[in-house]
């Protein structure tokens, strides 16, 4: 009980923090940065259920995240439908894609699925550059309109991030839920023990597909986000290292946790702004740093936490 309140407590000082950190910032391209960390923090959470708790390497998240946002975009700009419509259909375009993925992941695994994640990204963003008449190619989607309530329109950067804000936190609510229930503890047994969990009569490929569609639906709504606030996509920057990007925050963050799947988000969103002074050796850094946290932290960040409440027991 001790334990819930005190988790609790550290939720509502996040969430204030986060709710007034915006009245202090008046710099646009900060409050830019805020709304990518929202998103990123989306995703990372998505990408949790999948590599962090069953352990099936999924790096196909640029294809996930840029399939949710053309859904999004396309059906927005070409048939005029109210933004919150495109975001659910986003979420059902994750669902299709988590169950078509998830099934795959019955027969291969390890760098066999890493592949062929990889492969559907690779085909995903071939079909939207050379599909010129529906996605507009390499020259993209323009104008995408933004999201709208009772008539007002959020346009500015402080309105997108209070908005955005309410929705990761009704997504990091949901993972947390799921996480700590019957779900979540199934999902780690099949990555810690995947035989036992077989012989207790429980069903791995509904789990499988289950974990593949929740880190579909959540990438595919982030996408459908971020779409909706720049109001342009492209498909170029779809590729492997944007893949790679969200498996590095899960790893430095703490894999399977929530609580470090949204400090893994801030973390790699943030230091690398930061490093800008540095010029052209500022990713050198930041890959640096990446490294040694791999090294000496290889359960990611909340380890440290872990380790300072076993040292006062």
């Amino acid at each position: 009980m001790k334990k819930q309140n005190k988790t609790l407590i550290i939720a509502l000082i996040c969430i204030g923090i986060a709710a007034i950190l915006p009245l202090f910032i008046s710099n646009n391209y900060h409050l830019n940065l805020m709304i990518q960390v929202l998103i990123n923090i989306i995703i990372v959470l998505g990408l949790n259920f999948i590599t962090g708790l069953t352990g099936q390497m999924n790096l196909g998240t640029a294809g996930i995240f840029s399939m949710g946002a053309y859904t999004s975009a396309l059906v927005a700009t070409k048939s005029g439908v109210n933004p919150w419509i495109c975001l659910i259909l986003a979420a059902v375009m994750g669902i299709i894609i988590g169950v078509g993925l998830g099934y795959p992941s019955l027969r291969v695994s390890g760098v066999y699925l890493a592949l062929t994640t990889i492969g559907f990204s690779e085909i995903v963003r071939v079909l939207m550059t050379n599909l010129t008449d529906l996605t507009g190619g390499a020259l993209g989607v323009n104008n995408i309109p933004v999201f709208s309530i009772f008539g007002h329109e959020f346009r500015e950067n402080k309105e997108i991030y209070y908005l955005y804000l309410v929705i990761a936190l009704l997504l990091i609510f949901n993972a947390y839920r799921i996480v700590n229930s019957k779900w979540g503890r199934s999902f780690l047994a099949i990555k810690d023990n995947p035989e036992a969990i077989n012989a207790s009569g429980v069903n791995i490929a509904k789990l499988r597909i289950m974990a593949f569609t929740l880190t579909a639906v959540y990438s595919t709504i982030a996408g459908s986000l971020y779409a909706h606030y720049v109001g342009f996509m492209n498909p170029s920057a779809y590729n492997i290292e944007f893949s790679i990007n969200y498996v590095v925050m899960l790893v430095i963050g703490g894999i399977g946790s929530v609580a470090g799947n949204i400090a893994g988000a801030i973390l790699v969103t943030i230091v690398p702004e930061l490093l800008r002074f540095i010029e052209n050796y500022y990713w050198l850094v930041f890959s640096i740093i990446t490294l040694l946290f791999v090294i000496f932290l290889p359960n990611g960040m909340l380890s440290l936490f872990n380790k300072k409440k076993s040292m006062k027991k």
